[in-house]
């Protein structure tokens, strides 16, 4: 062949050749591809937890601060001198007992006063009583005139009410001689002396003295959200929740550093109107305190039972996350082994755990692990998760969640 017919076929044979090779290659890409389409990812192995239902005893602690019981502000009910104080204070005192004697001459003699008073006006009764009953006979015999008569009835009269004044005005005197001794009106504490001796008190201002306070037991006042009292009629009414006793709520008290009182108390008083200001209700229960370990004015924590939740559905708080919503989330192992985004409603914690009011039920599968490497429909090999250690209490502190 020349070089000339030989330059004219070489445009053919590189074409031919570019051809040949471009079919290769689009072969060999096909067969990849087809043997990726035909390769299926692998299936991640995860830990699952399985929901169950258990009964739950719901409690909430509430904030609040111990008052006593009763409460006796003593003051002075007489104008005078004080003499004596007659107690120690931060003492407990019986009812009755003397606490201060106020200077008491003055009033004796106002009640001796009294006395002679009373005496001179007993004295001249029986004269004018006879009299009176001399006329009266007097009189139907026509021998003396009726006015007569008349003003001998009216001078027994006025000696007799002369008396009776006089017997008020002598118990007028014995009760303010009886102030002058000034006692407990209640068993107690009594606190600091506001006054002391050579002070002058006065009935006017009603002078106070000193402040008894029982504290054996105490008041717990608290408040609550009207709103969560109002959820916990709607759940007893609907029978989710099942009431701790028809008479009075049990409370348990934790008091400031965080340590459990020894004492339960109950709760007593439920206000009948809600604060404008703050939306909420103020509840009162009553602690027993024989240990006096208890003072008024305390900050404490009162553990309220609300009820039983015999199918409640707990899930750990660990495998619960939020959306840009804010709303709750978990992973759940769906019919076709694969991951799935649920959203449920976890309001309360329980513990290290969450209580599950929507969204799950029982038998559905949750993962607990691998959770920063699965997206919704990743195919997960489920596996079941290790018992924990320890379960948490079923009674347990309940809080709103955030």
């Amino acid at each position: 062949m020349s070089r000339f017919h030989l330059r004219r076929l070489l445009p053919n044979i590189i074409f031919c050749l570019s051809a040949t090779l471009a079919l290769l290659l689009h072969a060999g890409c096909g067969k990849g591809q087809s043997a990726a389409s035909h390769t299926a990812p692998a299936a991640l192995e995860v830990a699952i937890t399985t929901v169950k239902t258990e009964p739950v005893t719901l409690a909430r602690e509430l904030p609040g601060r111990t008052s006593a019981y009763r409460i006796a502000e003593v003051r002075a009910r007489i104008t005078g001198i004080v003499q004596q104080r007659l107690f120690t204070e931060g003492a407990d005192v019986k009812e009755g007992d003397v606490l201060f004697e106020i200077d008491p001459a003055p009033y004796q003699a106002a009640l001796d006063s009294a006395k002679a008073s009373l005496a001179r006006a007993r004295a001249n009764l029986p004269a004018a009583k006879a009299q009176a009953e001399r006329f009266q006979g007097l009189v139907a015999t026509n021998a003396i005139s009726k006015q007569n008569y008349d003003n001998a009835v009216a001078s027994l009269s006025a000696l007799e009410a002369e008396v009776a004044a006089a017997q008020a005005a002598v118990r007028a005197a014995e009760i303010n001689v009886g102030y002058t001794r000034v006692t407990s009106p209640i068993s107690g504490r009594v606190g600091r002396a506001e006054v002391t001796e050579g002070a002058y008190v006065q009935q006017g201002t009603a002078t106070l003295l000193a402040t008894v306070q029982q504290l054996d037991p105490l008041y717990i006042d608290l408040t609550q959200s009207v709103d969560e009292v109002l959820r916990l009629k709607q759940a007893l009414a609907s029978g989710r929740l099942q009431g701790v006793g028809n008479d009075v709520a049990k409370i348990s008290i934790l008091l400031g550093n965080g340590e459990s009182y020894a004492h339960a108390g109950s709760l007593q008083f439920s206000d009948v109107s809600v604060n404008p200001t703050t939306g909420t209700v103020k509840l009162r229960g009553v602690v027993p305190n024989p240990d006096m370990d208890l003072l008024p004015g305390m900050f404490v924590r009162a553990r309220l039972e609300e009820g039983t939740n015999p199918d409640a559905i707990l899930i750990p708080q660990a495998v619960v996350s939020r959306n840009a919503r804010g709303d709750a989330t978990v992973m759940v192992v769906d019919a076709g082994r694969k991951a799935e985004l649920r959203t449920i409603q976890a309001s309360r914690a329980i513990g290290d755990r969450w209580l599950v009011t929507g969204g799950l039920e029982p038998g559905d599968q949750i993962i607990s692990n691998n959770l920063q490497k699965i997206r919704p429909g990743t195919p997960v090999n489920p596996v079941a998760a290790p018992a924990p250690v320890g379960s948490p209490a079923s009674q347990a502190q309940v809080q709103p969640a955030h």
